[in-house]
């Protein structure tokens, strides 16, 4: 596809999927712009050759939110992981 193409698709779709960040979240549409942006779907959007601009507003908002999702699933773990550590340093006296 050729560049122009493609950045013409590019500013169809991220306007949509900031619109629908600041629709289900309580963020206003810069902030929601700057989440985006510094996104990994948002990274993989911007490829080309990744195809990802085939994908819906919708899709890639989902996408954004499961991404969100899996980042705070893994501060949660490492969260737990060192609380865990601390609790068996405190009961056994090892790491």
């Amino acid at each position: 596809m050729a560049d122009k193409k493609f950045e013409a698709i590019l500013t169809l779709l991220v306007p949509q999927v900031v619109q629908l960040i600041c629709e289900n979240y309580t963020v206003d549409e810069i902030a929601a712009a700057k989440a985006f942006y510094g996104s990994k779907v948002y990274s993989l959007l911007e490829q080309e050759d990744t195809k990802l601009w085939h994908f819906s507003p919708l899709t890639l908002f989902n996408m954004y939110v499961e991404e969100k999702r899996q980042e705070t699933l893994r501060y949660r773990r490492r969260h737990e992981d060192e609380q865990a550590r601390r609790l068996s340093y405190l009961l056994c006296g090892d790491l």
